[in-house]
């Protein structure tokens, strides 16, 4: 999209917000929260700041926005790994394992939108807030399945092994732990002890 000829082009709101909602998410995640201004969006884009500013009133909007955005897309990924379970205990936990530890067969797009949700999270009391809102949530929904001392910890392990991926730590035979925890997941995991 080029500035130049923002008055002559066919407008298509819906196409500009999805471009401003991920050239946000982009610099978000390169250069930092920080760096998220309207001018950066707008220049990233092709539109002019007043273009910004017609879909997003303030920064926090628009930085609240890429949030829900990302985290609209890691429930869709957590809510169709559950639809293909057939086995209904852990199944949360399960699905969570899936959205969190990637072996390197998501994307580069999935990978960015759970960078982008964590570099959020760790820079925004609010935003942590709402994902701890979120996270409350779908326990309480998945109480029956999901509610256990084993099951906890495996999400706790799969959160610190997607804050390592986020942060380039290598972790040796990842693949090997993710399967150990799917392990942990089954109904008769506790009884072995």
């Amino acid at each position: 999209m080029e500035t130049k000829n923002a008055h002559k082009r066919k407008k298509q709101p819906e196409l500009v917000r999805r471009a401003l909602l991920d050239e946000a998410a982009r610099i978000t995640l390169e250069q930092g929260l920080s760096k998220v201004t309207f001018q950066a969006v707008a220049d990233a884009v092709g539109v002019t700041k007043g273009g910004v500013m017609h879909h997003f009133a303030t920064k926090d909007a628009l930085i609240l926005e890429v949030f829900y955005d990302a985290m609209a897309k890691f429930e869709a990924e957590v809510n169709a790994a559950m639809a293909k379970d057939p086995v209904s205990y852990g199944s949360f936990t399960r699905a969570y394992i899936d959205a969190t530890i990637s072996l390197g067969e998501k994307g580069q797009a999935e990978f960015n939108s759970q960078a982008t949700l964590y570099v959020l999270m760790l820079g925004d009391r609010m935003l942590r807030e709402r994902w701890a809102e979120w996270s409350n949530e779908q326990l309480k929904k998945y109480a029956a399945t999901d509610n256990s001392e084993t099951l906890c910890m495996v999400r706790l392990v799969a959160d610190g092994i997607w804050l390592s991926d986020f942060s380039g730590i290598d972790i040796s035979d990842k693949a090997s732990i993710r399967e150990r925890l799917i392990n942990m997941t089954q109904q008769d995991f506790d009884k072995q002890f």
